[in-house]
């Protein structure tokens, strides 16, 4: 089983932007799918964004598109999420997951989380 670190989350203002960055360790990620997930208080995990092993294939969720990128670095075994005019809404602790199964919210591993607070 894979060890990911989330980092990057703090507090921003309306409008601005954040990178987080999920860091892998204990085995290769090269030829896993890889997913951005949230959470805020009193709602349930959903879905932000998923890449492929090869990055060949990239979804967002409609409520993200045309803001935030997912990417990775198998050279460096890390998966990004740059998040761009970010909104109050997007305020949640935000999650990485490896060996995702496409399209839904089943993965092998998942992260500790990061919190992102964005302010108004």
């Amino acid at each position: 089983q894979v060890h990911l670190v989330e980092s990057g989350g703090g507090l921003v203002q309306g409008g601005g932007s954040l990178r987080l960055s999920c860091a892998a360790s204990g085995r290769t990620i090269s030829a896993s799918n890889m997913g951005w997930f949230r959470q805020a208080p009193g709602k349930e995990r959903e879905f932000v964004a998923a890449i492929t092993w090869s990055g060949g294939v990239i979804n967002y969720a409609n409520s993200v598109k045309g803001r935030f990128t997912i990417s990775r670095d198998n050279a460096k075994n890390t998966v990004y999420l740059q998040m761009n005019s970010l909104k109050p809404e997007d305020t949640a602790v935000y999650y990485c997951a490896a060996d995702l199964r496409w399209g839904s919210k089943t993965a092998a591993s998942w992260g500790q989380g990061t919190q992102v607070t964005v302010s108004s």
